[in-house]
């Protein structure tokens, strides 16, 4: 009997623990944001804030224009994720709802290309965006990518177990378009589908490093990955200016992940059983 008791504490605190530790790298940058390099590098390190926020702060605007690179990945973020949802919810609702042929080997091909390795895009990206003229150009950040295999995957899955077809051909036959039927139709019931794609998507081009060092080549053209590596030097690191940019580039998706923990977790749970 004891034992039964025991155990969800026991279970409660091993979370706990785990929590903690992973918790601990983000205390650490906020801790770190408020103090010099002199004294980050001091034995002991510091475990509480101090007063140097200002001064790193003051650092990471003169050495980096900081705050329009903070605007180039806001842009770039939502204008990705605004085109993720519109294409991959379109792709989903042909995937799930329209028959046509080769139906099965086109999503068949489109799953196919999530097996690619990402590294393979690297000189094939660069070259169409040198050809066509977005080298150093946001819209090569977001337009690429707008029609991603796992969003039209997740979107076609919602579909299929949510929105009945005699809904969809009820809405036909009182003579509602295609394009009525989705904006009026399909689009509110993929809500939840579309929230948990839409924080996924806003968070991976927030966080992409790759993509701008592929094609950005300015300074002031620099999202906030690539432009705090650049601060980045082999002698001469300004570490407290560093974690300061670091804590304001994480602040918004520690802020939005908060905020949409549970539409996360509904969409991912809703189409996952019939």
């Amino acid at each position: 009997m004891n034992t039964e008791r025991l155990a969800p504490w026991a279970a409660y605190v091993l979370v706990g623990i785990g929590a903690l530790i992973m918790l601990a790298p983000f205390y650490f940058m906020f801790v770190f944001a408020t103090h010099s390099r002199t004294e980050i590098f001091s034995l002991p390190a510091p475990l509480f804030f101090g007063n140097d926020f200002m001064n790193n702060l003051e650092i990471l605007t003169t050495r980096l224009p900081f705050w329009r690179n903070l605007g180039w990945s806001v842009y770039v973020a939502i204008g990705s994720t605004v085109l993720t949802l519109l294409f991959c919810s379109m792709g989903g609702y042909a995937f799930g709802l329209f028959d046509f042929r080769f139906k099965n080997a086109l999503f068949g091909l489109v799953m196919g290309t999530m097996l690619l390795p990402s590294f393979m895009n690297m000189i094939p990206t660069f070259m169409i965006m040198d050809a066509i003229g977005w080298i150093d150009q946001p819209r090569a950040l977001y337009i690429p990518g707008a029609a991603s295999a796992f969003g039209i995957f997740l979107m076609r899955q919602f579909v299929i177990t949510s929105i009945p077809k005699d809904l969809v051909e009820a809405a036909r036959m009182d003579g509602c378009s295609e394009l009525g039927i989705y904006w009026r139709i399909v689009l509110p019931l993929l809500r939840p589908a579309m929230g948990t794609l839409g924080l996924i998507t806003f968070i991976a081009s927030w966080n992409n490093f790759i993509g701008p060092l592929i094609v950005m080549r300015s300074p002031e053209m620099y999202t906030l990955p690539l432009a705090l590596r650049s601060l980045q030097s082999p002698v001469n690191t300004e570490w407290g200016a560093l974690m300061t940019g670091s804590a304001i580039a994480t602040l918004p998706l520690l802020v939005l992940f908060v905020l949409s923990s549970r539409q996360l977790i509904s969409g991912l749970t809703s189409g996952a059983v019939k």
